[in-house]
């Protein structure tokens, strides 16, 4: 029997794994096999979460502390990514932030840090992996995870700098899977719905967004820790090996009305 999804022997990289769903993520592709660097800034995090995989798994995981929006640091861990395991098949970019305020007060300060985040990071994390990897191996599986606020506006909760930067995410999307295709690396792109993190806690428990929820998504709920899961493992898979330049939704329906 074939196991469509296997990622036995590929090493992936997913940023933001420190908390949240990149951390799911991360267990996601290591349920499958596939050995992990979880990358964040927080090393403590990062290598408390690789040596869960590594023990839960059977895999072969490490942590390496990044900032994102440092050229310098990002090539260092590709260095050590590759002196490590000699390949990365898969990566998985989901480091972000998120500024929330209405578009009138919104800093300089703040809508650059978003764009140097999740939009520029995500490009600089590209650019390095495919560099190094990808492009010598002739094969790899880039997952961009935007949201689907990069493909809809919304009234509940103005963030503007998020909108742009994940709108950038959806169109980089498409210009590296038309550019990269023909070296054998496929590039897709997950815009999640409303998931619970951390960052977004406070706000999807308020009652006035839970009223917003009902209305607006069609499945009249928000997303559970897991459903994520089966998208980035299928866009990380040889199984997809036909789907490039795809903006995924995960939403419940929220843009399809």
């Amino acid at each position: 029997m074939k196991n469509y999804f296997d990622l036995s022997g590929n090493t992936a990289i997913v940023t933001g794994c420190s908390t949240g769903l990149g951390v799911q993520m991360a267990h996601a592709l290591a349920n499958q096999g596939a050995n992990i660097v979880c990358l964040a800034r927080r090393k403590e995090l990062v290598d408390a979460n690789a040596a869960e995989l590594a023990s839960k798994y059977g895999v072969k995981a490490i942590g390496i502390s990044c900032d994102i929006t440092s050229t310098e640091a990002i090539e260092s861990a590709v260095k050590q990514t590759m002196d490590e395991f000699g390949r990365i098949d898969i990566l998985i970019n989901n480091a972000g932030t998120g500024a929330v305020a209405p578009a009138e007060d919104i800093t300089d300060e703040q809508f650059n840090n978003e764009i140097d985040i999740d939009l520029t990071g995500t490009f600089k994390m590209a650019r390095a992996v495919v560099k190094a990897a990808m492009i010598p191996a002739k094969y790899g599986r880039i997952i961009n995870i935007a949201s689907m606020y990069g493909m809809v506006g919304n009234k509940i909760a103005p963030a503007s700098p998020y909108h742009a930067a994940k709108g950038g995410v959806v169109n980089l999307t498409r210009a590296l899977a038309a550019e990269w295709g023909s070296k054998g690396i496929n590039v897709n792109c997950i815009c999640p719905g409303y998931f619970y993190s951390p960052l977004t806690k406070e706000t999807l428990d308020s009652e006035a967004f839970q009223n917003y929820a009902r209305t607006m998504i069609p499945l009249s709920r928000y997303g559970n820790e897991g459903e994520l899961d089966s998208a980035a493992i299928f866009l990380s898979s040889p199984a997809s090996s036909y789907v490039n330049g795809v903006i995924l939704p995960v939403d419940g329906g929220y843009t399809c009305m």
